[in-house]
């Protein structure tokens, strides 16, 4: 499956080389072209993130610019920056970018950045399969919830809902950050707003997932992937 990748530039000529060399690499997908930071954050930080795995993202741009932009991001992505200048080179590792390209940069340059990027998504998913619990903080207190006893995860503006067995807590967090953090063998997105414990899955109807009496709406961006899961006879 393709990276979806975002590039923030707001060099046109930039972007024309970024989105030529996504063009070469078949794990790459560029699914958002934007020449401002604030472009990128209105999008980045709205509730229902978008699907963006790697952002190229440029230091020096006016208003807002790429430092401030990774400063202000509540989920986690993989950061390559881009810059004509070296000296924001630390300052960006500090924000824990995950590679640093310096203009102009050739296309093998490029693409081990894009590695590095791929490599360290694969092996959070790897840690992610592991897991059989995980910590959220809820109402002051910190929780662990089990993983299997998970029914679905549903967003509700800035924080995201788990429900489970045993009741439901409510967190500040965003869908993207919480998909990234659970196992996709057993958990997947099936809306922008659900994400759902297939294990607990009950019957679809009309296009919608029925988990203990609870009817959750299938996307239909998701529709696909969803049923390509399902062990059908």
């Amino acid at each position: 499956m393709a990276l979806k990748c975002m590039v923030v530039d707001d060099d046109e000529l930039a972007r024309l080389m970024i989105r030529k060399y996504v063009e070469k690499t078949d794990f790459l997908e560029l699914t958002h072209e934007l020449s401002s930071g604030i472009e990128a954050s209105n999008i980045l930080l709205q509730k229902d993130n978008p699907d963006v795995d790697i952002i190229f993202l440029d230091v020096e741009m006016p208003e807002m610019s790429g430092i401030e932009l990774m400063e202000s991001l509540t989920s986690d992505y993989q950061v390559i920056m881009i810059t004509s200048a070296e000296k924001y080179a630390v300052r960006a590792f500090e924000k824990n970018a995950t590679d640093y390209l310096v203009k102009p940069f050739s296309y093998g340059r490029f693409l081990k950045a894009a590695v590095k990027a791929n490599e360290t998504l694969e092996n959070l998913r790897k840690k992610a399969e592991t897991f059989h619990e995980l910590y959220v903080k809820s109402d002051s207190r910190i929780y662990k919830i089990v993983l299997d006893e998970i029914l679905f995860i549903e967003a509700m503006a800035d924080y995201v809902i788990f429900n489970t067995v045993k009741g439901k807590h409510i967190v500040h967090h965003t869908m993207k950050g919480i998909e990234k953090k659970l196992p996709g063998s057993l958990f997947g997105r099936v809306h922008r707003s659900y994400i759902i414990n297939f294990d607990k899955v009950e019957y679809f109807e009309d296009m919608n997932v029925v988990i203990k009496d609870k009817y959750i709406p299938v996307g239909v961006s998701y529709r696909e992937k969803v049923f390509d899961r399902l062990n059908m006879l």
